[in-house]
């Protein structure tokens, strides 16, 4: 298994990736979520520039941000700029629909835009929305079609599992591990923290590491499920109070502010109150307990952990995961 990671896309992510290449990380998935990260394709080509090793994607693209040929002509530049190195992550959609006040697409949208991809990345023409479209690119453009890339689907349950053995080469799960995705090349996402002897989960240092991976716990319960299956988990009852405060025509706007960088105003008391449940709803603990985690998640068939940091110093962060169990994985 290989250790890689994962960034919340901003302007600091180009360096961010190089500094993850020097520490060894396999590669650096950026985040597309436009209403709340920068430009993925504009960071990812910086990267490119200020790196020679590691590789780089988007994780996840989502089909409604983007016409197909745009991610295409993205794709096959980034290619251009960091041969062999490039890798593409689709998905349905959590934060990059969410925040525009959507539900994820369907899975069947996300197979017909995946196989149109491919297709254009082929050199060939396929027909979308309704007229025959190619990669027309004259020489020096773009790479010569075809442009080979792996492209995983972002799923975590039986039916994006089904679009990644249809037109996939591997999987992308987020936060929960995917049993269904063994046996093939197969990304797990992980949010969290290497904790110190004797730290405090409810101290701010730590909830500033760490916090944002327990907040999407609430998230992703509060917008799949809905407000009354939170009223059992710990801090559930007073996050659903906070956000049930905000107008709901608004409501979409302040769920997922934030996301995976901070703890907001809504998230803050509950994610306190539900510290104890870090160590097992995020990648959060000692060493030891990190590196048998990693031996659990070998075990189940995945072959790519992406750790995402996040707090005031998330090179440093970078820095610390990578001694905790990069030893246990393959650099």
């Amino acid at each position: 298994m290989k250790l890689s990671c994962a960034l919340v896309t901003n302007v600091d992510s180009p360096d961010l990736v190089a500094e993850a290449e020097r520490l060894g990380y396999h590669r650096a998935w950026l985040y597309d979520s436009p209403a709340i990260t920068s430009d993925v394709w504009i960071a990812l080509a910086l990267a490119a520039e200020r790196t020679s090793t590691i590789g780089l994607g988007p994780g996840v693209l989502v089909p409604s941000l983007r016409h197909p040929m745009a991610n295409a002509a993205a794709i096959a530049n980034l290619t251009a700029l960091a041969p062999g190195r490039v890798v593409v992550a689709v998905g349905s959609g959590f934060t990059g629909r969410y925040t525009l006040g959507k539900r994820p697409l369907r899975w069947a949208v996300v197979e017909e835009y995946v196989t149109t991809l491919r297709a254009l990345l082929r050199g060939e023409t396929v027909e979308w929305e309704g007229a025959a479209i190619r990669m027309m690119h004259a020489d020096g453009f773009v790479p010569d079609r075809p442009v080979e890339v792996e492209v995983f689907i972002g799923a975590d349950g039986p039916k994006g599992t089904a679009v990644a053995e249809r037109v996939g080469d591997g999987v992308f799960a987020a936060g929960v591990p995917n049993p269904a995705a063994a046996g093939r090349p197969y990304a797990l996402l992980q949010f969290g923290t290497v904790l110190e002897d004797g730290e405090d989960l409810r101290s701010q240092a730590l909830l500033d590491r760490a916090g944002h991976g327990l907040a999407v716990v609430f998230h992703a319960m509060y917008e799949r499920l809905g407000a009354d299956a939170m009223l059992e988990l710990p801090g559930g009852p007073e996050w659903v109070a906070a956000i049930n405060a905000i107008p709901p025509a608004e409501r979409h706007l302040v769920t997922h502010e934030g996301h995976l960088v901070r703890l907001t105003a809504v998230d803050q008391e509950a994610v306190r109150i539900a510290a104890d449940l870090l160590p097992q709803f995020t990648f959060t603990g000692t060493p030891e307990q990190l590196r048998d985690r990693v031996a659990e998640y070998a075990a189940g068939g995945v072959t790519e952990l992406v750790y995402q940091p996040a707090g005031p110093d998330v090179a440093g962060e970078l820095a610390r995961m990578m001694d905790a169990v990069g030893g246990v994985t393959e650099r």
